[in-house]
C-alpha cells in the first residue's frame, strides 16, 4: 500500500512538531510505501536540513510556507509580486478566469467574514450555509489553480484586497471586522495567500497525490489541505492526525501576533472552517487525546468517524528507572519539562514554600530545557529571583555554608546526565502548567513508576487515570496539600507509582499506537471504493465506483482477459499494490515461455 504522508513543518525536517511520531509511524510499518508531502515553516528549518529518512520513503517533496519571494511550484522563478501589492490578475487571465477568480474568492471570503456570526458550534442553517460558501470558494481556487498553474499573484492583487474591503464593510459584519482599515486589508489579503499557498503546489497530478492510496495528514490546517485536493480530484481517501490542535494553538498565539484585531478574527474564522472542512472530508479522524477529541467534535466532526489513538513513546529507555526499587529522594519534588510562562512555575514556588513549613527537609528540584528565546531568558530569570526571596539560603550551624532547598538545573549537565535520571532524583514528579495539550512529561513520570501531582489542564485526568493525584490549576495551596500528602505517606506513593507504570506501559507505548494505525490503513483502504480516472465506473459510465471493482484474478497467473472497454472511456486506474503483482505474474509468464 501506497501511503503519502502529508506534514506541516515537521518531518522530515530535522526540527518540527510530530517529527518523532512520523519517523516511528515510517519505520514501524514497513509493509507500507510512503511517499512524504511536507510543509517547511522558517528559512531556519529549512537550513536544519532533514533527518536521515529510511528506505521506504520513496519519494519526498517539499514547499514552503514562509517565503514571499519565489514561487511554491517553481522555487528557482522570482515573482513580480516581492512585498508589494500585485495592481491586477494579470495577462494570463482572460476574461472568464476572472469572473471565476472573482467569484471564488469573493464566496470564501464572504464566508469568512459570516464566520463571526456563524461559528461550527451553532449548528444552525447559517453555519452549514457559511461551511458550503467556504467550501464552494476553496475548490473553485482549487480548480482554477490547477488550470492556471498557481494562484500566489492572484491572491495577493488588488482585486483581492477589493474583495476582502467590501466583504468588511457590508452590512451585518460584526464590530471588530467592520472597523478594519487599508492596513488589515492588506494584512489579511497577505495571510489568506500564505494559508491557501498548497492550492498551488504541483502535486496534484498521477505522479504526485494521485498515486497514492490514503492520505495520512499527521496534522489538521495547511498539512491536510493537499489531502482534501488529492480526495477532490483524485478520490484519494483522507486519514487526519491530530495529537493537539491547530486550531487552539492558532487561538493561543493570535494575541500575541503583531496584527490588528480584524485580522485576527477573520484568520480565527478562516481557520474554523478549514478545520470544519477537513473533519467533514475526512474518512477517520485520530485524535490524541479526548481533549483534542472535544475540540474536534466542536468543529463539526462527526462522532463515528473519531477514534482516539494515544502518541506512541519509548518506553524503554526508563526502564531501569520504573523497574527499580530506588525511591530517588523520598522527600524531593522534582519538575520537568520547558521553562516559560504556561508551565506556571510562579504557583509551584508558592506551593513549595507551604510544604516546607509541612515538611522542613522537602527540596525542590527543577529541570528545564535549555532556554530558547528572551522570553523564556526573562521568566527564567524570574523564577530565579522568586525562589531566592521565598527560600534564603539556610545552614545547618554558624560554621556550615548555606544551601537553597530550590535548585535550577538542566537535563545533561554533570550531575543529571540524561532524562530518566532526572525523574529518578525524586519520589514525587509534578506539573503545574495552567495549559496543556498531551503533557508528555507525565507519561515519562509514569514509565518510571513515580508517583505524579498534576493540575487538571488539557489531557491530564485522561493520561493519569486515577493513579495520581490531580489538583485545579492555579491553586498553590492544593499543589501543596497534595504533596504533602504523598510524601508523609511512602506506601501510598509506591502503589500509585506501580499502577501509574502499567498504565502507560498499556496505554502509551510505540507498539500500542502502531497496532492500531496498521489496522486503520487496512480498514480505510478495504473500504474505499475503486478509483478510475472518471468518477464512474468506465464499464458503466452512469454507474457509481463500485468497492473491490477489480478482482482479485485479475493479478496473479491465469488472469482473466480484461472487459472490453467503451470508446472515448480511460482505462481504470490500477492501485499501487497490485503493480507490482502484476510485474511478477509478468516476469512469470515470460519465465515459462523460455522453458517451453
Amino acid at each position: 500500500m501506497r501511503i503519502g504522508l502529508l506534514t506541516d513543518g515537521g518531518y522530515p525536517y530535522a526540527t518540527g512538531e510530530s517529527r518523532l511520531w512520523c519517523d516511528r509511524l515510517v519505520r514501524g510499518l514497513p509493509q507500507h510505501e510512503f511517499d512524504l508531502f511536507a510543509l517547511s515553516r522558517s528559512a531556519d528549518q529549512e537550513q536544519q536540513g532533514w533527518v536521515r529518512l529510511p528506505d521506504r520513503i520513496g519519494r519526498v517533496r517539499t514547499a514552503p510556507l514562509w517565503t514571499h519571494e519565489e514561487d511554491t511550484r517553481h522555487p528557482g522563478r522570482p515573482r513580480g509580486l516581492t512585498g508589494r501589492l500585485a495592481t491586477g490578475l494579470g495577462r494570463s487571465y482572460g476574461r472568464r478566469d476572472r469572473r471565476c477568480f472573482t467569484a471564488h474568492v469573493t464566496a470564501l471570503v464572504e464566508a469568512v467574514r459570516a464566520g463571526t456570526e456563524t461559528g461550527p458550534e451553532s449548528g444552525g442553517a447559517d453555519a452549514g450555509a457559511a461551511s458550503g460558501l467556504f467550501a464552494d470558494g476553496l475548490y473553485g481556487l482549487a480548480e482554477l489553480a490547477r488550470e492556471r498553474g498557481g494562484l500566489r499573484t492572484a491572491l495577493r492583487s488588488e482585486t483581492t484586497v477589493r474583495i476582502v474591503e467590501s466583504a468588511c464593510r457590508a452590512p451585518g459584519t460584526g464590530r471588530t471586522v467592520h472597523s478594519a482599515t487599508v492596513p488589515d486589508y492588506l494584512a489579511f489579503t497577505a495571510e489568506l495567500e500564505r494559508a491557501l499557498r498548497p492550492l498551488s503546489l504541483d502535486w496534484y497530478d498521477e505522479d504526485g497525490l494521485g498515486a497514492v492510496d490514503l492520505c495520512h495528514a499527521a496534522s489538521g490546517g495547511a498539512a491536510a489541505l493537499p489531502g482534501l485536493l488529492a480526495k477532490r480530484f483524485f478520490g484519494v481517501p483522507l486519514l487526519v492526525t491530530e495529537h493537539g490542535v491547530p486550531l487552539r494553538a492558532h487561538y493561543l498565539a493570535a494575541p500575541g501576533a503583531e496584527l490588528g484585531a480584524p485580522v485576527r478574527a477573520l484568520l480565527a474564522n478562516f481557520h474554523g472552517l478549514l478545520a470544519s472542512e477537513v473533519y467533514r472530508q475526512a474518512a477517520l479522524i485520530t485524535p490524541g487525546n479526548t481533549h483534542v477529541r472535544r475540540w474536534q467534535e466542536r468543529f463539526g466532526a462527526d462522532r463515528a468517524k473519531l477514534r482516539t489513538v494515544y502518541p506512541g513513546m519509548e518506553a524503554e529507555r526508563f526502564g531501569a528507572v520504573g523497574e527499580g526499587d530506588d525511591d530517588g529522594g523520598p522527600g524531593t519534588v522534582v519538575w520537568i519539562g520547558r521553562i516559560e510562562p504556561a508551565k506556571d512555575l510562579i504557583a509551584l514556588l508558592h506551593a513549595f514554600a507551604e510544604v516546607r513549613r509541612a515538611e522542613p527537609e522537602a527540596r525542590l528540584r527543577i529541570f528545564g530545557a535549555p532556554a530558547q528565546g528572551a522570553e523564556s531568558d526573562t521568566y527564567l530569570a524570574h523564577c530565579r529571583a522568586l525562589a531566592a526571596q521565598l527560600f534564603p539560603d539556610e545552614a545547618a550551624d554558624a560554621h556550615a555554608e548555606g544551601d537553597n532547598p530550590v535548585t535550577f538545573e538542566e537535563i545533561g549537565g554533570p550531575e543529571v546526565p540524561d532524562l530518566a535520571e532526572a525523574y529518578a532524583a525524586g519520589g514525587v514528579v509534578v506539573l503545574s502548567s495552567v495549559v496543556e495539550g498531551f503533557p508528555i512529561s507525565l507519561v515519562e513520570a509514569m514509565f518510571c513508576g513515580r508517583a505524579t501531582v498534576s493540575t487538571d489542564v488539557g489531557a491530564v485526568v485522561e493520561i493519569v487515570g486515577g493513579t495520581g493525584l490531580v489538583v485545579p490549576p492555579r491553586n498553590p495551596r492544593a499543589l501543596a496539600d497534595a504533596c504533602v500528602a504523598l510524601l508523609r505517606d511512602p506506601e501510598r506513593r509506591a502503589r500509585l507509582g506501580a499502577a501509574a507504570r502499567a498504565r502507560a506501559l498499556e496505554l502509551f507505548t510505540v507498539d500500542q499506537n502502531l497496532a492500531a494505525f496498521r489496522g486503520i490503513y487496512l480498514d480505510l483502504v478495504g473500504q474505499a471504493p475503486a478509483r478510475w480516472s472518471s468518477p464512474a465506473d468506465p464499464r458503466d459510465p452512469a454507474g457509481p465506483p463500485r468497492p473491490f471493482a477489480t478482482p482479485p484474478e485479475a493479478h496473479v497467473l491465469g488472469a482473466l482477459p480484461p472487459e472490453p472497454v467503451s470508446a472515448g472511456a480511460r482505462a481504470p486506474r490500477v492501485p499501487s499494490w497490485a503493480v507490482a503483482a502484476e510485474a511478477v505474474c509478468a516476469g512469470a509468464r515470460g519465465a515459462g515461455d523460455g522453458d517451453a
